[in-house]
Formats: C-alpha cells, sequence, structure tokens
C-alpha cells in the first residue's frame, strides 16, 4: 500500500502515529505483518553523504533507497505500508509492477490535503519544495485525485481517498490476508 498526497499533507505525521516512529529511523520499521518505510527513513540514512551531490542527484539516492526498500520488502513476503509524495503515472506504474512482480496487492491511500494546508505542512517541518516542484505536484496530485474519485484507481487495484480530519481519526491500517501478498 502507498501513501500519498502532496508534500507536506501528513503522510510522515500519520505514519509516525499509526506505528509510533520518532523520526530517527534511518531504516524501515517492522510492525506486526508490515513493513512501514518512509522516505524520511532513505533522507536520514544518506543524511551528509551526499552533500556535495547536485539536489537532483541527492533526490535521485534517496528514492533508490526508498524503491529498493520496498523492493526488498515485497520479496521478503512482507505487506508493505510505504510513503511516497510522488504522483506521477510512472511513478505509480513502477509500483504497481513491483507489487506484481513479487505476488502482492497495489493499493493506493490518498491523503487529501488542500495546497494551502500542504504548504502550511512544509512549512511547519521546515523543508519546503521548489514552487515549481509543488505546482508539478499538485498537476499530478490533482489527476490521480480525480481518477480515483471518479473510480478509476488505476494502477492499483483500489485506491481510498481521505482528508487530513479522515487521517486524525485512523487507528490502524488493515491487511487482508488475501491481499497483503
Amino acid at each position: 500500500m502507498i501513501l500519498t498526497g502532496l508534500p507536506g499533507a501528513g503522510k510522515t505525521t500519520l505514519l509516525r502515529r499509526l506505528y509510533g516512529l520518532t523520526g530517527a529511523e534511518g531504516s524501515p520499521a517492522v510492525s506486526g505483518p508490515a513493513v512501514v518505510i518512509d522516505s524520511a527513513q532513505s533522507r536520514l540514512r544518506w543524511r551528509g553523504r551526499l552533500d556535495r551531490l547536485p539536489k537532483p542527484l541527492r533526490t535521485a539516492a534517496v528514492f533508490a533507497t526508498h524503491v529498493t526498500r520496498i523492493a526488498r520488502a515485497l520479496a521478503a513476503g512482507h505487506a508493505v505500508v510505504a510513503h511516497n509524495r510522488g504522483c506521477a503515472p510512472y511513478v505509480l506504474r513502477g509500483f504497481a509492477w513491483l507489487a506484481r512482480r513479487h505476488g502482492a496487492g497495489f493499493h493506493l491511500l490518498l491523503l487529501d490535503a488542500s495546497p494551502e494546508a500542504a504548504l502550511a505542512g512544509q512549512q511547519a517541518r521546515g523543508r519546503v519544495v521548489a514552487p515549481a516542484t509543488f505546482v508539478r505536484h499538485r498537476r499530478r496530485w490533482e489527476a490521480l485525485l480525480t481518477r480515483a474519485r471518479a473510480g478509476d484507481p488505476s494502477p492499483a487495484a483500489s485506491a481510498h481517498v481521505m482528508t487530513r480530519a479522515d487521517a486524525a481519526r485512523l487507528t490502524a491500517i488493515h491487511f487482508d490476508a488475501t491481499e497483503s501478498r
């Protein structure tokens, strides 16, 4: 399952609350039958090691680490709850391919926050994405959200949209034994 939404929507906050993460984890966390993989874990893994590289290369290294961790967890037979801010069709098709390759279901949990709330969330955490990047994320997010609300979760098997208020009431994410693998 991929938890996605605009940068600053509250994805990491939700994962921390549901799974007791502290933000100090540099690797995926195991929680019952699931492995929880937040991109912040991959950023922390590389902190201080890639500082001399241009930002696009640092971003690529973090994303490659994130995807590799998801693939390893799936290959080991685990259910996965993974954070991903990318809503680009090619990114989602890549995750769908990984899930199929490992015989797992691919589902989306979309955390819908207004652009203003997401920008406020970015400012609160002290990590604001570039305006052009945010516009690109917003365009892709709105297209994905529109499709999901119309009943088209592709390339996922399902997509569930929740607001920040819904996320605040969420107490757990459960996996059906037939869907988690």
